[in-house]
């Protein structure tokens, strides 16, 4: 039998390596996408005071800090028995909304779009942010920076870093917001909406005027038939930072919707021995195996997930795009792994849109920020990472110190539903043992439509991500090898 192995998978947050097994006819006979990392922080964080995780837990990741920020001080609300003032949730939902401008920036036009915009056939030299700007234009390659920049100065005016923020306190935050800072955020935030629209514009005449571009969306290579997940408002509209969690099933009904604390009684997590992610499912269901339809137990969230779960979106020019969406692909729930990339995008509107909103409002300069905390008990908090649904669960000893934390992030949420996607787009794919590195990144395209952070997921000490891909005939024997130190 011979074995194609990826590793490392490209263009993500983390590393993991992919293994496709060929038949003797040279077909695929298996898949499988394996984490090699060791996770470690729910362990290493027990005996910690509780007031440092939002700060411990945002090192887990350079991509995601300020989603595992707010977990950590929101679980901490909850543990400690206080609701914060309604201008902290406000200046925490900003905060969040600038996260979500970079963030989402980041994956389409470096992570994701290079294999729409320049094309998933293009040499590997030129499927990159380089290549990008090289096919829309400088200009366009001057805004991506501009506006990625807006989101991380949103982040540091509010959060005090532009990476790793250190303003959230249980019961609150540690500063309000000047006049002077509201008004330049204002400023930002306006942009953001405008250039969020042109970003549609670009995946509308780049992919969706495209015959072929649309037909490989749609495509039974990039279906996954699956329940879906995320926050929603008490009018189900699509929030990042607060509300309940609901979920859908295959065909759209919802299935369950419940409360942070209630977690553990609709999730539950498996364990393979080849890989070091767990693999959550619905405990209603079952663990049925990577399989999908109405009778597996696995969900997926992020961005497709999230606006599948919801009914709308909160903002006006987001919900047009949203209504958008699923009138060209066929009414809800959108199967199609691709269209996480759609959905990204409308989330960017969506959050440059609540950014501006947040900005003009009165209340988000009140000096009014912070609330006395209660006695330590336990607490859950939940916010929607830009990958899907993140839980922080913490049990607090009476002199406050960590007794317990539990993580599930979003990669996690998504790792069953990404192993079967990867397996499917590497036997649409490879047959009679015909293998380029167009058809091996088209497999890659169904894992980073999700946009995984392993390095969330899963943690480990080495910092590099060698290149090697060996390929063996059905007897074993070493082909070829290729190799990047």
């Amino acid at each position: 039998m011979k074995v194609i192995t990826i590793d490392p998978i490209t263009r993500l947050e983390g590393h993991g390596k992919i293994s496709i097994f060929l038949d003797e006819r040279g077909n695929v006979a298996n898949a499988y996408l394996q984490i090699p990392e060791l996770r470690g922080f729910e362990r290493f964080c027990e005996g910690r005071r509780a007031e440092l995780m939002p700060q411990i837990t945002s090192r887990i990741c350079g991509v995601c800090p300020v989603a595992h920020h707010m977990a950590s001080t929101k679980a901490l609300d909850a543990a400690f028995h206080v609701d914060p003032p309604s201008a902290a949730k406000k200046l925490r939902e900003l905060i969040y909304s600038g996260y979500y401008i970079y963030d989402h920036t980041l994956h389409f036009f470096y992570l994701g779009g290079p294999d729409f915009v320049v094309g998933p056939d293009a040499p590997p030299a030129e499927r990159n942010i380089l290549g990008v700007i090289k096919k829309a234009g400088l200009e366009v390659g001057k805004e991506v920076i501009k506006h990625r920049a807006y989101g991380q100065k949103i982040t540091a005016i509010l959060g005090g870093k532009a990476t790793h923020p250190v303003c959230g306190l249980p019961g609150g935050v540690s500063k309000s917001l000047s006049e002077e800072e509201r008004r330049e955020i204002e400023k930002m935030a306006k942009s953001c909406v405008e250039f969020s629209q042109k970003a549609l514009q670009i995946f509308d005449q780049v992919v969706l005027k495209n015959k072929k571009y649309v037909e490989l969306i749609k495509s039974d290579a990039y279906t996954l038939k699956t329940y879906y997940m995320g926050l929603v408002d008490d009018k189900n509209r699509v929030n990042f930072y607060d509300g309940k969690i609901r979920v859908v099933d295959p065909s759209g009904r919802e299935f369950v919707k419940f409360s942070p604390s209630q977690y553990l009684d609709v999730i539950g997590e498996h364990v393979e021995d080849w890989t070091y992610v767990k693999f959550t499912y619905l405990k209603k269901v079952g663990w049925k195996g990577l399989v999908d339809g109405p009778g597996s137990g696995l969900y997926r969230v992020g961005p497709l997930g999230r606006l599948n779960a919801a009914d709308g979106m909160a903002t006006p020019l987001a919900q047009q795009e949203y209504e958008r969406m699923y009138e060209t692909l066929g009414g809800k729930p959108v199967h199609s792994t691709l269209a996480f990339h759609w959905a990204r995008l409308i989330e960017l509107l969506y959050a440059s849109e609540r950014a501006l909103e947040l900005s003009q409002d009165p209340e988000i300069t009140s000096k009014d920020v912070r609330n006395p905390v209660g006695a330590p008990g336990e607490g859950v908090g939940v916010v929607e990472a830009a990958r899907g649904t993140l839980y922080h669960h913490y049990q607090l000893t009476e002199d406050g110190l960590i007794k317990k934390a539990n993580l599930i992030v979003a990669t996690t949420n998504n790792a069953a539903p990404i192993c079967l996607s990867v397996k499917n787009a590497a036997k649409a794919f490879i047959s009679g043992g015909k293998i380029t590195d167009g058809i091996l990144n088209m497999v890659e395209m169904a894992f980073r439509a999700y946009d995984p952070c392993y390095a969330c997921a899963t943690h480990f000490a080495l910092g590099k991500m060698p290149l090697e891909v060996k390929i063996y005939d059905h007897e074993r024997r070493l082909v070829r090898t290729l190799t990047r130190p």
